[in-house]
């Protein structure tokens, strides 16, 4: 019989998506594997679980694990309170080394069946830390029980679990976090309604540099009330690591977290820290990676592909310049290429990679305000040719435009760093069928116990 909304099911769990769901078959004659594809959602590989299922499509099916009959040896005991219902991890109930296994699966399935590719998959980097390594916080604020709580949205959803202690972050901010619930009731100050567009406080935001440890606190309101003058005094006085207070206005009916205006409340409104020796300031709009010792080795990683010495580097999608000035004084080599352009279309994140170049004496680097394929058209025109092309682009990837005119100023070869490896491997096609070859590949875990794989590719013209 055909699988159906409620059935009860016997299911082996075969492998895991990209999104962390477990894969089992079930045919229509009843017995496990082949047939119709099953996913559900904290399964394991190995298990053989009681699956009830909840949806039913044309050629593939959802289920919910409503017990477990035989467990995966990479079953491993789950600690977080709030697991499943948040939205955020969903490999807390298998090994790390279960996971790292699945996500180079992702990384080498994405290049082979996206991108048709077969380069070299190097083996993947996990991270030093499982926990606690996010250096950025951002929680929804809600009013529940007469009471202002903080957390994060359950999945697909606009519902939010209070959470008094994620185990991504550090501690200290939980206790930051639970300080300015706390004085928010103290002080009335009310809580944003997203149904209404009614109420002030929207979101509590949070920066910490890894290395010097300084603090930032950024409060998003739909408008500034006396009262957040007197909450930013209690939080420096309770926190010295918390260096500046930042009021962020978002007036705007969005899901953006993020609006235009910004008022500092105390203290400064950035936070210094060191990625790959070369020293940051970071302010809340800034793109800075949430796992610094990770991202520092993806760098590397880059900077050994990228080959920088003595050569012009392009470096599309800079954010704050991190990636381009790392190759300038990336390790032990100061000033190692010879010229870095940056180019990025978010002019304050462009500020910022020019101050960061002065703060390290770095004269050979240069920051255009410009979309990255508009920058490359620019460059193409004005006769420039970049010896290495650095490509980081967002999770949607590059547009075509982009790839065509990196192609067509013929570097030596190009660099992408992704966290996305569909998107990535598409790209690299796209690359590949413009003349370059796709050598190697090495995936990056910056973000254990959930879903997410960086990688870096190395191309080289043809």
């Amino acid at each position: 019989m055909p699988l159906a909304k409620n059935d009860l099911i016997t299911l082996e769990i075969t492998a895991l998506t990209n999104e962390g769901s477990g894969v089992g078959h079930f045919s229509e004659d009843g017995s496990s594997g082949g047939g119709m594809a099953v996913f559900v959602p904290f399964t394991a590989v190995g298990d053989v679980i009681s699956c009830r299922v909840v949806k039913v499509l044309k050629s593939y099916a959802y289920g919910r694990a409503e017990g477990i009959i035989t467990p995966s040896p990479d079953r491993i005991e789950n600690y977080c309170p709030v697991y499943g219902k948040c939205g955020g991890c969903c490999f807390r109930h298998i090994s790390y080394e279960a996971e790292l296994r699945a996500k180079e699966g992702f990384v080498r399935d994405s290049f082979s069946r996206i991108g048709g590719l077969s380069p070299e998959i190097l083996p993947i980097r996990g991270s030093d830390n499982c926990n606690g390594y996010r250096n950025k916080l951002q929680m929804p604020v809600a009013k529940q029980d007469g009471k202002t709580v903080c957390g994060f949205f359950s999945e697909r959803s606009h519902r939010v679990i209070p959470v008094e202690r994620c185990a991504l972050q550090p501690e200290l901010f939980a206790q930051i976090t639970a300080f300015v619930t706390e004085q928010a009731d103290k002080l009335h100050i009310s809580v944003y309604n997203e149904e209404k567009h009614e109420g002030v406080l929207r979101h509590i935001y949070l920066r910490r540099g890894h290395y010097s440890g300084e603090i930032c606190l950024c409060l998003v309101a739909r408008r500034k009330v006396p009262e957040f003058a007197r909450l930013a005094r209690s939080v420096t006085e309770r926190f010295p690591q918390v260096t500046g207070v930042v009021l962020n206005i978002n007036r705007e009916r969005t899901n953006v977290i993020l609006g235009e205006e910004e008022i500092t409340l105390c203290g400064k409104p950035t936070i210094s820290d060191v990625m790959c020796g070369v020293s940051v300031e970071i302010s809340p709009k800034s793109f800075y990676q949430v796992n610094t010792p990770a991202a520092e080795a993806l760098y590397r990683q880059a900077a050994e592909f990228a080959e920088p010495e003595g050569k012009t580097v392009l470096d599309l999608y800079c954010g704050a310049g991190t990636i381009g000035l790392s190759m300038s004084a990336c390790g032990k080599s100061v000033k190692s290429a010879k010229r870095i352009i940056g180019a990025e279309i978010v002019p304050q994140a462009v500020e910022n990679a020019k101050e960061n170049a002065a703060r390290n004496s770095i004269t050979n680097a240069e920051f255009i305000c410009a979309d990255a394929g508009e920058c490359v058209a620019r460059l193409e025109k004005s006769g420039e040719k970049p010896d290495v092309i650095i490509l980081d682009p967002p999770r949607k990837g590059c547009d075509d435009n982009t790839l065509t005119a990196c192609a067509a100023m013929s570097p030596e070869r190009i660099v992408m760093i992704s966290c996305n490896p569909a998107t990535a491997a598409r790209d690299c096609k796209r690359l590949s069928e413009l003349g370059y070859s796709v050598n190697k590949v090495r995936p990056f875990d910056l973000f254990p116990r959930t879903s997410h794989v960086e990688c870096v590719a190395l191309l080289d013209k043809k």
